[in-house]
This record gives structure tokens, C-alpha cells and sequence, in this order.
């Protein structure tokens, strides 16, 4: 869940998450699978405590953590840290170690604020002894982070630690023919390619072009072609 239900009236900003960020719309390359085994089972008994993503943006973090959240249910939570972090810390903070899993997102833009990381640092604490699990996102790997308290930076290894690889064109192309399979729509691969060389660099505003290519493709019963693209798209 995002921030709802019990955490309403703590903050105004709602957290919603998105509904194609689960782990079935996750191209994940054999590099990868090790790291959603483990995100499968996180939520089990022998499930890691703690896990801890890192990679350039694009990469998939945040779809992942919000895949995790998805697993969970309404016992998880999703906390976007890089919109959040003008709130008080122990404002977004306080009591989520009461669910089964917290998810958060974007550690880098907190770190470095004294804050934060002493609420930080109390709640690995308080996760730990209560047994809530914790998914956390940044930009580089804990060491690597602008940490200043040496006790959060300590917490931050305590879990495994994965790496997630930029996504190169290829891997773009391949990754937008699996998710457009996973609206039923047949992507041929020079058309992807096409959609990638002239799309946003960005990952995820390359995939809300299938928003449009699915509903124009519906609205006037074309395949997808280079010719449909570029007229659906404006190119």
C-alpha cells in the first residue's frame, strides 16, 4: 500500500502505487534472478531481513520495491523518500515497523540530513526487534552513500546487497516487447528498437508510450508498425 489507511491523518500526501509495478511485469535477466527469488520469498519466515538495492536511475529500484509492497499487501508500505523528505522524519516514520515490510525508496536524498538518519538508524533498530523486513533503494551501494552517522552506515550493510546493471538499448527494446506481450500486443523487434532510438532515454517514460500505442491501436484496430508509431506518437 501506499500511504493510506492508519497513516492518513499523519501525512497529506498520498503514495500511490503503481499498478504494473509487480514482479510478472519484471523482465528479469538471468543476472537478476537471484535478486527476485529473494524478493519472493522475503515476505516468508526465512526471508531476508534486510535488502538492500542499488544502480543508476533507470534501472528498476523503484519498480522492484513497489513490486515487493505489492507482495505484501496491505501489511507493507511503500515510502518514496525523495518526495518525502521534507517532512519530519519521525513523522513518515513512526510505528510502520508494526507491518511486515517497509519499503524505501531513494535513501540518497535523505542521507546527509541529521535527521533522517538518526530516524533512520532507530528504525533498522526497531524493525529488527520487531521482525519487520526492510527493502530499501539508492542510488550507490552503503559504503558509497554520504553517511554520516557510522552507526546507519553499519545498518545498511546488515542485509544482502544487490547491484542493479544500466539497461542498455537492447535491453530497453527487449524489456518493452515484454511488457507490451503483457497487454496482449505483438511488438515486432525493429519496431522497438525504432521506439527506443527516438523515445526519452528515461525507462519508464518509454514504457508509458505503450499507454498510447495500446489505446490507439485498440481505438482504430492497427498493428504496431513504424509507420502506426510514428503517427500515434507524433513523430
Amino acid at each position: 500500500m501506499g500511504l493510506s489507511g492508519s497513516r492518513q491523518h499523519q501525512l497529506t500526501l498520498e503514495v500511490q502505487l503503481r499498478d504494473d509495478a509487480t514482479l510478472q511485469n519484471f523482465l528479469a535477466v538471468p543476472a537478476v534472478q537471484p535478486l527476485v527469488s529473494a524478493l519472493q520469498g522475503q515476505l516468508t519466515p526465512d526471508g531476508e531481513t534486510m535488502i538492500f538495492l542499488y544502480g543508476a536511475a533507470g534501472c528498476g529500484k523503484s519498480h522492484l520495491l513497489q513490486a515487493g509492497c505489492h507482495l505484501g499487501g496491505n501489511r507493507a508500505l511503500y515510502l518514496p523518500l525523495a518526495d518525502l523528505g521534507h517532512y519530519a522524519p519521525d513523522e513518515v516514520l513512526q510505528g510502520v515497523e508494526a507491518l511486515d515490510l517497509v519499503c524505501l525508496d531513494d535513501l540518497h536524498c535523505v542521507v546527509g540530513d541529521e535527521r533522517w538518519e538518526l530516524a533512520l538508524f532507530n528504525l533498522y533498530n526497531r524493525a529488527l526487534q520487531a521482525n519487520c523486513k526492510l527493502l530499501v533503494a539508492a542510488d550507490a551501494a552503503p559504503r558509497a552513500l554520504a553517511v554520516d552517522l557510522a552507526d546507519l552506515r553499519s545498518r545498511l550493510s546488515w542485509g544482502i546487497v544487490y547491484q542493479l546493471a544500466q539497461v542498455d538499448d537492447e535491453e530497453k527494446a527487449a524489456i518493452l516487447r515484454f511488457r507490451a506481450s503483457r497487454r496482449g500486443l505483438l511488438l515486432p523487434a525493429d519496431v522497438a528498437r525504432y521506439i527506443v532510438n527516438r523515445a526519452p532515454r528515461a525507462m519508464q517514460p518509454l514504457l508509458d508510450l505503450l499507454d498510447v500505442l495500446d489505446q490507439t491501436s485498440l481505438a482504430q484496430q492497427r498493428a504496431l508498425s513504424i509507420p502506426f508509431v510514428k503517427q500515434a506518437l507524433d513523430w
